[in-house]
C-alpha cells in the first residue's frame, strides 16, 4: 500500500513540473512576439491622437528624434525634402521631439509644431514629445536601442537627429548618427534599396 501512495505523489510531483516547465517557454515567446517590431506600438502625434505604427505595414520609416534649438535643427529642411520625395514609394519620416539634450526643444507641442511648420515647412508625421533615454525611456525608443528587443545591437541615443532605418516589416536595420545629413547617399540608397 506504501508503495502505490509513493508511486502516486512521484506521479502528481512530476506532472506539477512538467506544466510548469511548458507554461515557461510559451509566456517567453509570447513576450518576444510582443516587440518584434514598431508595429507593435502606439504613439500619440503632436496634437496627442493615437498613431498606431502598425498602421506602417509595408513602408520603410525613418525614425528621428528633433529638437527646435539645436545646431543640427536645420535638417528639418532635408527631412522634409526626403519625405516628399520619397513620400509615395512607401516610405516615410516621423519625427520625435525630445528635450533631452542640453534642453533643446523646451517649448510645447503646439509651439513645436508651429516652429516646425512655419521655418521649415515641415508636413511628415511629428508625434509628442518623449523621452529618449533614462529610466523613463519612451517603450518606441527602448525597443529601437535594446538589443534583447530590437535583435539588431544596443544603441545610445547620441544627440538630437539621430536616425533608425526601420524595413517594410517594422525591423530595425540600422541607425545613422545625428550629424549625418538626411540626403547622405547612405540613406537615400537604403530608400531606393540599393
Amino acid at each position: 500500500m506504501k508503495i502505490i501512495v509513493f508511486a502516486a505523489a512521484l506521479l502528481a510531483i512530476s506532472c506539477t513540473n512538467a506544466q510548469k516547465s511548458t507554461t515557461k517557454p510559451e509566456s517567453k515567446m509570447e513576450q518576444q512576439n510582443t516587440t518584434s517590431s514598431i508595429h507593435q506600438f502606439i504613439v500619440k502625434d503632436i496634437t496627442g491622437a493615437e498613431f498606431n505604427l502598425a498602421d506602417l505595414r509595408g513602408k520603410k520609416v525613418l525614425i528621428v528624434n528633433t529638437a527646435s534649438k539645436c545646431g543640427l535643427t536645420p535638417q528639418f529642411e532635408q527631412l522634409e525634402e526626403l519625405y516628399q520625395k520619397y513620400k509615395d514609394q512607401n516610405f516615410t519620416i516621423i519625427g520625435f521631439p525630445t528635450n533631452d539634450f542640453m534642453s533643446q526643444d523646451p517649448g510645447s507641442n503646439d509651439e513645436i509644431a508651429e516652429f516646425c511648420k512655419i521655418n521649415y515647412g515641415v508636413t511628415f508625421p511629428m508625434m509628442s514629445k518623449i523621452v529618449v533615454k533614462g529610466d523613463t525611456i519612451e517603450p518606441l525608443f527602448k525597443y529601437l536601442t535594446t538589443k534583447a528587443e530590437n535583435g539588431l545591437d544596443d544603441f545610445d541615443v547620441e544627440w538630437n537627429f539621430q536616425k533608425f532605418l526601420i524595413n517594410e516589416d517594422g525591423k530595425l536595420v540600422k541607425v545613422i548618427s545625428p550629424r549625418t545629413l538626411p540626403t547622405n547617399d547612405e540613406i537615400i540608397n537604403w530608400i531606393e534599396g540599393k
